[in-house]
């Protein structure tokens, strides 16, 4: 009878040795899940670019804006003029320049306040050009002219239409007939009406003397890109803008009531969300920094295992330079102590946290006689040491000039 063999059992696996090191390089899983936040922030804050971008860029321009290029802009008669070989600038002061502008284009005038507009009526223009002016801009750029309803005119507003000029104003004359309307004025006893409307003129012109004079359009529809091409708008735009070499435009500010006495605070800039945003914003962060300072828990101390002498840390920096064979590090550290040490004892007072090269050198030569000045700067400010004897050499002779320094 014969017994059963058995098999052979298969080799158990080698245990791994246990001071198999472990590997501390990062892995592709750990870099995703430590930068995925800061790659969805930059995704987001690059998103919200492109939508501030995106919005901008469709920017609308009020009425008769020249830097405009739409329908409604006067881009179209800034660019003529340049053409002309007229220098045209555009402000949002009307007040800060009047002696420099030969013509001043006031759209809205009665926007400003009644210091700007005091200003701009002491001022020195040449032609002053008001497209719509109210009672209260009349009244102190134009006195004696009014609209058409003040003296019983009836409607003084008029549809912007084509119209012969029947008046005798040269710029009118040359242009002919031009699309004019809007408010209706009268002309006073020294001005004279043009493009008659009813009772009253889209146009006026008053002469105030020495050569000046003011321009009262009731619209300034004919000036935009679209009607400029039309009748004799491009004529009239170019007679009534261009008899001056200098032209100044303003742009009157449409976005907020002008604030009392005329000055802007730098709230009065801020819409009023951002003011609810910015509290929620602040209380957002008050909110973060109490979880957080929660979560981290209170400040321990801990009190140091070792203590480590000043002069075991000094010997293992000396280490590091020496396998680094950073002999003009080393050299630099000693020299920089050898100079703070020795400048005190010589009276020589910092300069931005160093002493003065110069003076130091100076004052060790007349400490020292038997030491120059040049051969001082060569041991405290030379050249680094190119081996590490000349390190050696380089701090022995340091050490012998602090104590020379200190008792000569």
């Amino acid at each position: 009878m014969t017994s059963a063999t058995p098999a052979p059992a298969s080799p158990a696996p080698a245990p791994a040795p246990a001071g198999a090191p472990t590997s501390l390089a990062p892995t592709g899983r750990g870099l995703w899940r430590r930068a995925r936040w800061y790659l969805l922030t930059a995704v987001l804050a690059l998103f919200a670019a492109v939508l501030l971008a995106a919005a901008n860029g469709n920017r609308e321009y009020p009425p008769l804006d020249p830097r405009s290029y739409d329908a409604t802009g006067s881009h179209a008669v800034i660019a003529l003029l340049q053409r002309e070989g007229l220098r045209v600038d555009v402000t949002a002061d009307p007040t800060g320049r009047p002696a420099a502008a030969d013509t001043l284009v006031l759209p809205e005038p009665d926007l400003l306040t009644p210091e700007q507009l005091a200003a701009v009526a002491a001022g020195r223009h040449g032609r002053l050009v008001l497209i719509s002016p109210g009672p209260a801009a009349l009244g102190a750029l134009a006195p004696g002219i009014r609209t058409a309803d003040e003296n019983g005119g009836g409607v003084p507003y008029a549809r912007v239409r084509t119209t012969d000029p029947a008046c005798s104003l040269p710029e009118a004359v040359r242009a002919g007939s031009a699309h004019v309307g809007g408010l209706l004025y009268t002309a006073g006893s020294r001005g004279e009406g043009c493009y008659q409307r009813g009772h009253g003129y889209p146009l006026v012109h008053v002469p105030t003397g020495r050569g000046t004079d003011v321009v009262i359009l009731g619209s300034g529809e004919f000036l935009g890109n679209e009607l400029l091409k039309k009748d004799g708008n491009a004529a009239l735009g170019l007679g009534l803008l261009g008899s001056r070499p200098h032209v100044t435009w303003h742009l009157p500010d449409y976005s907020a009531p002008v604030a009392e006495g005329g000055l802007k605070s730098f709230q009065d800039y801020i819409p009023d969300g951002w003011t609810w945003a910015g509290l929620q914003l602040g209380v957002a962060v008050v909110l973060a920094a109490l979880w957080r300072g929660r979560r981290l828990g209170p400040v321990v101390s801990e009190n140091l295992p070792v203590v480590v002498r000043a002069s075991e840390t000094t010997e293992g920096r000396a280490r590091l330079y020496r396998r680094a064979k950073a002999r003009g590090r080393a050299a630099d550290a000693l020299r920089r102590a050898a100079a703070h040490r020795v400048a005190p004892a010589l009276g020589v007072p910092p300069v931005a946290g160093a002493p003065d090269p110069t003076a130091l050198c100076t004052a060790v030569a007349d400490r020292l006689p038997e030491r120059s000045a040049g051969d001082v700067r060569a041991l405290l400010y030379g050249p680094p040491p190119t081996d590490d004897a000349a390190l050696l050499r380089l701090a022995d002779d340091l050490d012998a000039l602090e104590r020379q320094v200190r008792k000569p």
